[in-house]
């Protein structure tokens, strides 16, 4: 198995790349990613840190952090350049970047460089870390962005940080793998084979310590058939944003007791009009009698909802009407919102693959406290996104907004909100 970093002696390397991640699991793409950093950097080692408790996740169900270091490990040991600690891993509580690099200062020798591999998505956030300012001048950062993610956008949020904090951010291109852990651990619940998307070795264990198993209360093949489409359908960013709000709904239908069936059924189907061009969305509104009011004609990426709900029912037989409400209103949202809904709504802002959007790290753990709070939280948050770009925010999000809030604090006077 890889050497611990705890176990191993740093002083002599004069180049090291870290990489931090919940890992649940290591894939294929990680490895990529590292190895590709390494040649680029000339990196004497590459140092995966597992999370132990992972800040942007709490409230949502992470493997034990026993199993996502061992396969961590397990997919290192091939690779000789390739380390894995504990440091996170062991520490009580949540772990902050700064002190993991803190850590790794005083255990290498002092003209060490240091560099620190994050997603370009994850990036967004880097100025609400804890002391961004001391890490950034700790050790260099370094981009890398997924397949589909722009690089214009990236370069401006670059700029952004470099302007407030200053520091040294520097951009890699990843390998061409569309892969996720939140895509592998969909395919693992439903029965498909992860072979080649991670290594043997975290395939056997994901399989000899049954992870990622819990029933849905959906048919396995279903899930299966489903999967496949909108892997047609959907961009490859698109459709690992969609399995991460599959994964988050189904969590909170099982905190909050909703249908999971239904639940997991909207979640999966939500945005599968979301790429149609604008102009071909009109059309097939107008084609299928749906009536988009003014508003939505000026902005037509807001008949994706109703737009959407119409195609599932139509192409993917979906029946439910609450499910079919939840997919019609998850961008706008509406008054008197049922659970569904509100799963929906919220899911689609605190998927794990959206590290950035609207404050979502608060949003995840407020969402498994109060959802009506965390509804009306996110939709305060979207309505002042969408006025500071000069666009028409809807009346729906405004009484929706009425509409959620007034249900909060009349359950928090009653004592029946739950805890």
């Amino acid at each position: 198995m890889a050497q611990d970093q705890d176990l191993l002696d740093l002083r002599g390397c004069k180049r090291i790349a870290l990489m931090g991640g919940t890992f649940d699991p290591i894939h294929n793409g990680h490895l990529a990613v590292a190895e590709a950093v390494r040649y680029g950097l000339k990196a004497d080692r590459v140092v995966f840190i597992p999370s132990g408790a992972p800040l942007y996740k709490d409230g949502v169900c992470v493997s034990h952090r026993e199993h996502r270091y061992l396969m961590t490990a397990l997919a290192a040991e091939p690779n000789p350049f390739f380390f894995v600690s504990r440091s996170e891993t062991d520490r009580p509580g949540p772990s902050y970047t700064v002190d993991t690099v803190a850590e790794f200062k005083e255990r290498c020798r002092k003209d060490a460089k240091i560099f620190f591999i994050t997603g370009a998505d994850a990036l967004a956030q880097l100025p609400a870390w804890k002391d961004a300012g001391r890490l950034l001048g700790m050790c260099a950062f370094v981009a890398v962005a997924r397949p589909g993610y722009s690089k214009d956008d990236l370069h401006k949020q670059i700029a952004g940080i470099k302007e407030t904090l200053g520091g040294r951010i520097t951009v890699r291109e990843a390998p061409e793998l569309a892969v996720s852990s939140t895509e592998i651990r969909l395919r693992a619940r439903s029965g498909q084979p992860i072979r080649y998307l991670v290594p043997d070795e975290v395939e056997r264990y994901i399989v000899k310590h049954g992870l990622y198993r819990e029933n849905w209360g959906v048919e396995l093949p279903e899930i299966g058939e489903l999967d496949a489409a909108l892997r047609k359908s959907l961009s490859d960013r698109r459709y690992i944003h969609t399995l991460g709000v599959a994964e988050t709904a189904a969590k909170l239908a099982e905190r909050y007791g909703a249908d999971r069936r239904g639940t997991f059924l909207a979640a999966m189907l939500h945005d599968i009009a979301k790429e149609i061009p604008a102009a071909e969305k009109l059309r097939l509104c107008e084609r299928y009698g749906l009536k988009p009011d003014e508003i939505m004609k000026r902005q037509p990426d807001l008949t994706h909802g109703m737009l959407g709900a119409e195609i599932a029912r139509r192409k993917f037989g979906l029946k439910d009407k609450d499910a079919l409400n939840a997919i019609c209103y998850h961008t706008t949202g509406r008054p008197g919102m049922s659970l569904l809904e509100k799963i929906i709504f919220i899911s689609d802002a605190i998927e794990p693959n959206r590290p950035g959007y609207g404050g979502a790290s608060g949003l995840r753990e407020l969402a498994f406290a109060d959802i009506d709070r965390a509804v009306a939280a996110s939709l305060e948050s979207a309505m002042a996104y969408t006025s500071a770009k000069g666009k028409t925010v809807h009346p729906l999000g405004k009484k929706a907004l009425e509409s959620v809030g007034g249900e909060s604090q009349m359950a928090a006077q009653s004592g029946k909100a739950e805890k």
